[in-house]
């Protein structure tokens, strides 16, 4: 069932002399309150019976498998095919004291930037010693225990480089499945979901360390019913690391920086997205990481096929060159998350938008309900970048 929802400027300016501009730039500008009972522990069962707030003129209330009814035949999904691994390790010091790691990303071969706690008494040279997890399944090929030794201290994150130790030929993201576990929120306590409740049903390629929320809501059902309707479907690929989750703590948010994050936009996409752009079709990202993704390729002037890595960083004020559209779950307070939506609909239009759904009981992060950020809503869309 849906019906219209009215936007009632819960909040306003903190100082009555301070502009909705100033506050665009302004931590304090993206703080609200949200009810504890409204953190997800575990998904919704079937996926696609969450509930979707749209915004568009006005917000409307739907469950998400009724998308294939709100999109428009010759729209185009945009979505990021990246798995999450097992990122999270429990070890210990030759001393027997416990260690947890997790890891970020691969800087060079099996040597991994990670963060360790406690980290303060990683020094270089310290060795961490891994036993498989409880039951996991071990292949003979598997290494009985696993070592790392820590390599440097990472300024930017805080992090350590270590260095995994491990038979020639055998990579460490072959071995985490008998090592780690897949790493959830820490405001998720209390879940009873599986793995791969917390993967994509199109989760391909191995190397976040957080999944792609917005994408958790489709189920193999929808993503044909949506095929069937004319409403196709692209991939790009960001490993969701520490740039996504890292929250943000300047007071003036123009000032954060990014950690980078490695990104694919394939040529193949880069085509669709010019097909459906010259048949009047509308570009939809499925997600905050999809957005980052296509606007990073783009910062050339033009959207071309890209691999690397990418440290934009969006926020009110930003000129899109490629999203049109967003699907997205609900995001931290204070997060670069909540900044990068604002940038589509604007700051004070957003938090309106979480107040109606915090009244009407949404369910908010990563297993929570989403929204859908329809073109007609977006603002500073720049209709003249050369795709």
């Amino acid at each position: 069932m849906k019906h219209q929802v009215t936007p009632n400027n819960i909040n306003k300016p903190l100082n009555p002399e301070v502009t909705n501009v100033e506050l665009d730039c302004s931590l304090a500008g993206y703080d609200y309150e949200l009810p504890p009972e409204l953190i997800a522990q575990n998904p919704v069962v079937p996926r696609d019976s969450s509930r979707l707030l749209v915004i568009n003129s006005r917000s409307i209330h739907h469950i998400f498998r009724e998308l294939p009814e709100i999109l428009q035949s010759g729209d185009l999904l945009l979505m990021n095919n990246s798995r999450v691994i097992p990122a999270r390790l429990y070890g210990r010091k030759s001393t027997g004291a416990e260690v947890e790691v997790l890891l970020l990303e691969e800087r060079r071969h099996n040597c991994w930037l990670a963060l360790v706690k406690p980290g303060k008494r990683f020094k270089r040279g310290s060795q961490i010693i891994f036993e498989p997890k409880a039951q996991a399944a071990i292949s003979p090929s598997s290494p009985s225990s696993l070592t790392a030794t820590v390599l440097e201290t990472d300024k930017a994150t805080g992090g350590r480089l270590l260095q995994f130790e491990l038979p020639e030929g055998v990579s460490l993201v072959q071995v985490l499945d008998v090592f780690g576990e897949v790493p959830l929120p820490p405001y998720i306590t209390a879940s009873e979901a599986d793995d791969e409740q917390y993967q994509t049903v199109y989760a391909k390629h191995p190397g976040a360390i957080a999944a792609p929320t917005a994408g958790l809501h489709f189920t193999p059902e929808l993503l044909e019913k949506l095929r069937d309707r004319g409403i196709n479907q692209a991939f790009i690929t960001l490993h969701v690391g520490v740039g996504t989750f890292r929250p943000v703590e300047v007071e003036d948010v123009t000032s954060h920086q990014m950690h980078e994050e490695w990104i694919e936009v394939p040529a193949s996409t880069v085509e669709q997205i010019r097909a459906t752009k010259a048949a009047g079709g509308r570009i939809i990202a499925v997600g905050t990481t999809a957005v980052r993704a296509l606007e990073g390729a783009a910062q050339s002037g033009s959207l071309q096929p890209f691999c690397g890595k990418t440290d934009l960083f969006i926020y009110p004020g930003y000129k899109w060159q490629v999203v049109e559209g967003l699907i997205t779950n609900f995001h931290l307070p204070r997060s670069s998350l909540l900044m990068l939506v604002s940038a589509l609909i604007g700051r004070q239009r957003l938090l309106d938008v979480y107040q109606e759904a915090i009244a009407s009981r949404y369910r908010f992060y990563s297993f929570g309900d989403a929204m859908l950020i329809l073109p007609e809503a977006v603002i500073n869309l720049n209709s003249q970048s050369q795709i």
